[in-house]
């Protein structure tokens, strides 16, 4: 089918310059490209192989909706921090946690002093060292992660992130200290204290019976 089809286009070219008038100097040069085309359909073409619709590539990652619920009660959803957020998120679905970084690199230099914009950016820089299979968390994620400490040296966040980021990494010893220290600075009462809590215990038992190291 698709020999026939190059064929008949081939025949209705030739007819569309009798048609026209084309001066014949330039038959040649329509010829020419016609027989390249026709050569490499030969080479590539595959006239047998089914349609398809076209699909683009994406690794897209996915947010797990419960970890969108523990951020929003740890972080606020309605602040200028949270709006980078969301624009970061954005570009992890899409497939680009390079761009989520990059979101969040303009947060910083917007929001020198956001703590909320330091974090996310150490939870984004850590998101690519894993996607590139890295390993450790690399030092731009944890400089991120220092500042944001330093930034709001009693708030759970900094710590749990970066406890999550060193779960993501494989170093679940140094991923308990840190859980520790932000389950420790949650207050009583809050859902975020709860939610830290149980992934704690969990990360505590695998610990202590040798599942993970």
């Amino acid at each position: 089918m698709g020999y026939l089809t190059l064929a008949l286009l081939g025949g209705a070219v030739f007819a569309a310059l009798v048609a026209l008038r084309v001066a014949r100097p330039l038959w040649s040069l329509i010829g020419a490209a016609l027989f390249l085309g026709a050569a490499g359909y030969a080479w590539q073409g595959r006239p047998l192989l089914a349609s398809a619709d076209a699909r683009p590539r994406v690794d897209a990652s996915p947010i797990e909706p419960e970890m969108i619920a523990l951020r929003a009660s740890l972080l606020g959803s309605y602040t200028q921090d949270a709006a980078y957020l969301i624009a970061s998120d954005a570009m992890a679905r899409s497939g680009d946690p390079q761009a989520a970084a990059q979101v969040m690199l303009g947060a910083v230099r917007k929001l020198p002093n956001s703590f909320i914009a330091w974090t996310w950016l150490g939870t984004t820089l850590a998101g690519i060292s894993n996607e590139n299979g890295a390993g450790p968390v690399q030092p731009p994620a944890l400089l991120a992660f220092r500042r944001a400490a330093q930034l709001a040296p009693e708030h759970p966040a900094p710590p749990f992130y970066a406890g999550l980021a060193y779960v993501r990494a494989g170093d679940f010893t140094t991923a308990r200290a840190y859980w520790r220290r932000a389950y420790a600075l949650s207050p009583q009462g809050t859902d975020y204290r709860r939610e830290i809590g149980l992934r704690l215990a969990l990360l505590e038992r695998l610990v202590a019976t040798g599942a993970l190291r």
